[in-house]
């Protein structure tokens, strides 16, 4: 009973904004704590392998905690594969893009200096791809961002595209970019987060280590490539039922408990 009362008295009623008009799926809620602001925001991003019949909704429990917490939080959708949303490569990449740029027009007291990027499973690579895009080469979707992300976080995420694919030829990678590494490296090349690293941001990583949907050698690859790399990144296991997959959007989680530590040092560092 105490966190809906709590949600009540600290978050104010989600607003649903468009940040295009090609689909209706091109739109985000908009969730701020009580307080004049500017409040740092986090972006979060749905996973559900890239597929329609996942949205916004599954990441409401985790936004509301967020905003609970003092963050202002952009609840994102996309176009996805399937149901005629028309997603998949360029076109799910090129709302995400659009959808994180479009925090500088909502009208709301946000700190755009504070954004971190937040996302589950398949919103797990979005997120650290969203975080990657001022690496991108000039004509790729998502090239020079408006928005300069300070963190980005991934969930259970699909860390390693190429590495997913050779272990589930034709699967959800497989439809996201049209074909394999070997027949399209050039969108691999620009998608893919482990090949964008380094990142000049910090990267925290959340991982079940018996997770079946998304499997831990992602996260751990993602990592390794990473720190070699030079850049900062952080890798938390979670052993047994604390790592099941869909854990890291309960709210009430240890998964999700692992990730509100880490905003919460992060925030406190780089305002710091």
């Amino acid at each position: 009973m105490s966190r809906p009362r709590l949600l009540l008295d600290l978050v104010t009623p989600r607003r649903r904004r468009r940040y295009g008009s090609e689909h209706r799926c091109q739109c985000g809620e908009l969730w701020l704590p009580r307080g004049r602001g500017p409040h740092p925001v986090i972006v979060t991003v749905h996973g559900g392998a890239w597929t329609a019949g996942y949205g916004k909704v599954v990441m409401r429990g985790v936004a509301g905690d967020l905003a609970r917490r003092g963050f202002a939080v952009w609840n994102i959708e996309y176009r996805s594969l399937g149901r005629g949303q028309g997603g998949g490569w360029p076109t799910t990449f090129i709302d995400v893009a659009a959808a994180v740029d479009h925090l500088h027009a909502l009208d709301a007291r946000l700190d755009l200096e504070h954004v971190t990027l937040l996302g589950h499973s398949a919103g797990g690579q979005l997120a650290l791809w969203a975080a990657s895009r001022s690496a991108l080469p000039d004509g790729a979707p998502g090239a020079h961002p408006a928005i300069t992300p300070v963190a980005a976080i991934s969930q259970a995420g699909v860390n390693d595209l190429a590495m997913t694919y050779g272990e589930h030829p034709g699967g959800a990678v497989g439809r996201l970019l049209g074909g394999s590494p070997e027949s399209h490296p050039e969108r691999y090349a620009v998608a893919d987060p482990i090949a964008l690293v380094p990142l000049a941001l910090p990267v925290l990583l959340v991982h079940g280590t018996e997770d079946a949907t998304v499997s831990v050698r992602r996260s751990r690859h993602y990592a390794a490539a990473a720190r070699a790399s030079g850049a900062e990144v952080e890798l938390v296991e979670l052993a047994g039922s604390e790592g099941a997959h869909r854990c890291h959007i309960d709210p009430d989680s240890a998964a999700w408990a692992s990730v509100v530590r880490w905003i919460e040092a992060s925030s406190e560092r780089i305002r710091g």
